[in-house]
């Protein structure tokens, strides 16, 4: 799946060469490092902040969160990218890195900031994306690592299920979405975050009428594009490590020299996909990754009804075969009024990725097939 932001950004990319587009600047770097060494320390900032932000924002209610989930190169970012048109949705965007947990005090500091003419650049992952700083793009991944110290350790369960208490963050978590509706001036927050898939039913016991949003795609063709991506990341890293370093800091571990599978509460599994891949076996490694998520995905729908029933699951396929109606579904599962202008403007640009197609030989097909086939039929494959 691909999307344009605006017309004038997609007749205006600038694209990057490899090493490029995983350039960190020193102040990036610096600034970035800074926050994900002393976590505590911006936590309380933030709260100061809110202090601070208080008169603004004490009005302002949250009312059905939208979170985008699921295992990435999925179609979550045009998902996300279509749902932050609307003008009720706030979201985060790439102008609030790197200091997400005082987004008050440092979107005033940007607004103040001269502006130079923003030119849309291909994102890092070369797929067809254009962005700017004013691109929503998913950040609050670094707000969770800072509460939850251990949701990208692959021997200890990622899952936070609605059993899950943890007064300070959630205090935070809320203060932090009502300052970001402040500053964008809308009255729905829209996350996209792909490690949300273990949290849901925390995020429902916190936001009981949140939305749910939950891309899935064929293992085949999904698989290719992890594939793919994880190739490219690779590559870019190598010589930059400064971008390793940004990865780990965002929380974004699918793809690269630091890549690290969700533990869906079974770390046997998740021991075994690290082995296949440290073993070279990487079709092997994605496909009981793609598995084991998925089984967890359709687990949890299955024995809570209340999440099934705030959950919408957008097949990739699906949604490129007919976007109209699938962009209709989406929106009216959100509660987002009024969308027709926006669902004119995007159907027309979705369409099937021109950028690669799966080099797989006929064994590594039937492996993929093989191994996640169970889980496939859960989704209608």
């Amino acid at each position: 799946m691909t999307g344009q932001l605006t017309p004038d950004q997609a007749r205006a990319p600038k694209t990057k060469t490899s090493g490029e587009a995983f350039h960190v600047s020193g102040w990036d770097n610096w600034l970035s490092g800074l926050i994900a060494r002393h976590p505590m320390q911006w936590i309380r900032l933030g709260n100061f902040e809110t202090k601070i932000a208080r008169d603004a924002i004490e009005d302002i209610k949250i009312e059905k969160p939208v979170f985008v989930a699921g295992l990435a190169r999925s179609g979550s970012t045009i998902l996300l990218e279509t749902l932050a048109r609307h003008q009720d949705a706030a979201t985060h965007r790439y102008r609030d890195y790197p200091p997400v947990f005082t987004p008050y005090f440092w979107n005033k500091f940007v607004d103040l900031a001269p502006k130079g003419k923003e030119v849309a650049v291909e994102r890092t992952h070369a797929d067809g994306i254009n962005i700017t700083p004013e691109s929503p793009e998913a950040f609050e991944e670094m707000i969770w690592m800072a509460f939850f110290r251990h949701l990208h350790d692959v021997n200890e369960s990622n899952v936070l299920d609605g059993q899950i208490s943890n007064p300070a963050f959630e205090q935070f978590y809320r203060d932090h979405i009502r300052k970001l509706i402040h500053i964008r001036g809308g009255k729905r927050y829209i996350s996209k975050a792909n490690y949300l898939v273990t949290r849901m039913e925390y995020l429902l016991s916190i936001f009981p009428d949140a939305r749910f949003v939950l891309p899935v795609r064929d293992p085949l063709w999904h698989i290719a594009s992890l594939a793919k991506q994880h190739d490219l990341f690779c590559k870019g890293e190598q010589n930059n490590p400064r971008a390793i370093a940004h990865m780990q800091r965002v929380g974004h571990y699918e793809f690269g020299l630091d890549r690290r599978p969700i533990n869906t509460g079974d770390a046997h599994a998740s021991r075994q996909i690290m082995k296949h891949w440290k073993d070279g076996e990487e079709i092997a490694g994605w496909a009981h990754y793609w598995s084991d998520l998925h089984h967890y995905i359709a687990d949890r729908l299955t024995v809570n009804k209340a999440l099934k029933d705030a959950t919408l699951v957008v097949r990739y396929e699906d949604f490129i075969a007919d976007p109209a109606n699938q962009l209709h579904r989406l929106f009216n599962h959100v509660d987002l009024p009024d969308a027709e202008p926006i669902i004119n403007e995007v159907a027309p640009t979705i369409h099937a990725p021109t950028y690669y197609r799966p080099k797989f030989n006929d064994d590594e097909i039937d492996l993929i097939r093989e191994v996640t086939a169970i889980a496939a039929r859960r989704f209608g494959y």
